[in-house]
């Protein structure tokens, strides 16, 4: 038995994986485990804590343009300087050599040379890459532990799993694939109940654009009424976590997720990436890594607890 720290494991795998899909550089965190990119990564994701840190925070959110006007910025000049750095070598490197990468930056410099109103300018490029990076380092990262944890905790539940990973690892030579992964019914059950359980983000939120009322939320109680700018929060772990949505809201169960149980989910109850036009671009390409990297183990190894391992 080996035992590691799957935090830090799958961050450094995320960060190698978003590296070469969004800024088409590569990297093996695992072996260069002081790298730049993943040290810049860590900083990056972190929270900020104390008083003068959630104060910038504030004034950043909510006086946005005063937070400009004295060059108040979210992250280090570093850290920005760093990334811009990386994506305009990159980029120069590709055009003065013609080489074609099927990658973020490759759909980015595509963008950048049509005609269009808004003309995409190296500083959206870096943009663009630089959010791609910070929406799915950690929560991705955070999607794995939590799939791991609970095949630990439920062996049943992970040598059906193995079964399946096996099945149609067998029918490819035991290449990983697109076409194979999207057979793997149960995989997506799990990971499915995984989001479920532990959504990456607990709160999401959406500006109005038009008046709307709102009928009562119980009887007795007034209409509310939703004007335009109102910023409106979805408590996306209370709904996940409301036995009338989701019985037993608190044990790991997959088969909530199966052909014959999902399409008595209630629609818009079920949000780990929020719905409608702007939920996360980035959802198929988490799934996709997930999936990759439960299956790669799967082969491999038996997860197991420790005991530092916390049940609930």
């Amino acid at each position: 038995c080996h035992s590691i720290d799957t935090k830090e494991v799958f961050r450094r795998y995320t960060t190698d994986v978003i590296a070469t899909a969004a800024f088409g550089i590569s990297v093996n965190s695992m072996k260069d485990r002081d790298n730049e990119f993943y040290i810049r990564g860590v900083k990056t994701a972190k929270f900020p804590t104390g008083l003068l840190r959630m104060a910038k925070l504030m004034i950043l959110i909510l006086l946005p343009r005063f937070a400009k006007s004295i060059g108040l910025t979210f992250f280090p000049s570093t850290t920005t300087e760093f990334f811009k750095k990386i994506v305009h070598e990159t980029i120069r490197a590709r055009e003065e050599q013609n080489i074609v990468r099927p990658d973020m930056i490759h759909l980015l410099m595509q963008s950048r040379n049509k005609d269009s109103v808004h003309k995409m300018s190296l500083d959206d490029i870096v943009s663009q890459a630089f959010i791609f990076f910070l929406a799915g380092f950690e929560t991705s990262a955070i999607l794995m532990c939590f799939v791991a944890h609970e095949l630990a905790v439920n062996q049943d539940i992970q040598d059906r799993l193995r079964l399946e990973v096996q099945q149609h690892l067998a029918d490819g030579n035991s290449e990983i694939s697109y076409e194979s992964l999207s057979k793997m019914t149960y995989m997506d059950m799990v990971i499915s109940e995984a989001l479920r359980k532990y959504p990456p983000q607990f709160v999401t939120d959406r500006l109005c654009v038009k008046r709307y009322e709102l009928p009562p939320s119980q009887p007795g109680r007034k209409n509310v009424i939703v004007e335009p700018n109102d910023a409106v929060l979805f408590p996306v772990y209370g709904i996940h976590h409301d036995p009338k949505y989701f019985p037993n809201p608190n044990k790991f169960d997959p088969e909530r997720f199966s052909e014959e149980n999902k399409d008595n989910i209630l629609p818009y109850t079920y949000l780990p990436f929020g719905l409608g036009p702007r939920m996360c671009i980035g959802n198929r390409f988490a799934l996709m890594e997930t999936k990759i990297l439960i299956a790669h183990l799967l082969q491999k190894f038996t997860l197991k607890t420790t005991k530092k391992t916390v049940e609930p």
